[in-house]
Formats: C-alpha cells, structure tokens, sequence
C-alpha cells in the first residue's frame, strides 16, 4: 500500500439549508455526522492522518475531546468558511495543509460511506493509478431520461423516443461521497481530481447526500430500520 493517505475533511459552520447539520444528534448519535464521520475515518487502517478543517466552535471543541492521534484539526479562518467559499479555494487549502502523498476528500453528509467501504476506494484507488487513471471520484449512475435546454441528454429521440430504461447509457452524477488524488494533481492542476479520473460508481444508498432537510430525515430513517450499514 503507497502512503501516507491523508483526508481532508471540509466542516464549516453555519450551514444555511439544515441548521447545525453537521453536529446535530443523528439516529440516536449524539454528536450527529461528524461523530460518525470521525468513527468512520477512524475505522479505515489506510487512512494514516484525520485533517479536519473547520470554523464551527462545537465541532471544535468535540474533536478535542476525543484526544485522538490520527485526527489533526485546524481551525479554520472565517474567510475560507463562508457560503461564498469556493471549492477551487478550499483545494489550495487542502494542498496547504497536506503538501504531500495521497489526498482522500470527503464530507461528513455522507454519512453512508463507512469504514469498509473507504478501504474500498482506496484499494481501487491505487489499482486505477496502475491502470492509467491518475484519480478516483465516486459518483451515481443515472439510467434515467435525462433531458437539458429541451432536449434530451442520453438517448436520440430520432431514432427511438422511448427506449427501454435498461438500454439508455447511464450518465455519472458526482455525488461528493469522496475524491482520491496525489498532492502532485492538486499542485500541477489546482484540483482534487486528475484529467483522467477513475468514476467508482456507488450504490444510490452510500453515495446518498445531505443537502436539504429531506435528506437528513431520509438518512435518519434509513439508518433507524437497519437499511444501511454505518
């Protein structure tokens, strides 16, 4: 296994959608989705450093408590943590604090990717560098009629206007459940991913994201009759 593999984990406060989404309880977990998402991170052996990056004053204190080694938090200026934020911002950020080996991104509103299913990407990560990709995304296969600018995206009409679902090719949503790159793709590219990414597709379930309030009641009641595994 190449090391180290560092992960980058994005916290901010004052989400604006889901009030306290982040550290608010969560099925029963007190500490809501950054207690879950630390066990999770905590869990995966490839991972060798816990970097989390975060305003939020109650997050904050959390982590201290925990008093663990792997988990390096930073305290996050308020000029990086606003809605305004950019993601091409937070990528020169994460690249500032792990400047070198293997950049694991991801967000604690996927609540879904556990443990195992890290090792996973991981794995698959490393194998895809040998096959000539330089990064891993995950992402959620959509088989759908998808349409965009009043047309559609995935099939000729044309040809056939309503084509078995079952043959329609399947467009990739990136659903943000994580991004895997070398810090070198971060520094030549100013991104979390190559030009030639591996798309690990997940199940709609791991790759569901928190977003708005029906999402959290979603997970909440997915988690609550035993239909995922944390």
């Amino acid at each position: 296994m190449n090391s180290p593999v560092s992960c980058f984990l994005p916290c901010r406060a004052g989400s604006e959608r889901v009030p306290k989404k982040n550290i608010k309880p969560f099925a029963g977990i007190p500490h809501g989705l950054i207690e879950l998402k630390l066990r999770q991170l905590l869990g995966c052996a490839a991972i060798d450093e816990v970097v989390l990056s975060t305003n939020d004053e109650e997050i904050l204190d959390y982590a201290y408590s925990l008093g663990e080694s792997r988990i390096r938090i930073h305290q996050r200026d308020s000029a990086l943590a606003s809605s305004q934020t950019s993601t091409d911002e937070l990528v020169a950020h994460a690249l500032a604090l792990i400047p070198q080996g293997h950049i694991l991104w991801t967000h604690v509103t996927s609540p879904f990717i556990n443990a195992a299913v890290y090792q996973t990407l991981i794995d698959s990560y490393f194998n895809c560098l040998e096959q000539g990709y330089d990064s891993l995304m995950t992402t959620t296969e959509l088989h759908g009629f998808l349409w965009q600018d009043g047309k559609p995206l995935n099939y000729d009409r044309t040809l056939e206007k309503w084509p078995r679902t079952q043959t329609l090719k399947s467009i990739h949503e990136v659903n943000s459940g994580a991004f895997i790159a070398s810090t070198d793709i971060y520094r030549a590219l100013d991104d979390r991913i190559g030009d030639k990414p591996y798309l690990y597709s997940t199940s709609k379930l791991i790759g569901h994201d928190i977003d708005w309030p029906e999402d959290f009641l979603t997970a909440e009641a997915l988690t609550e009759k035993g239909l995922v595994s944390l």
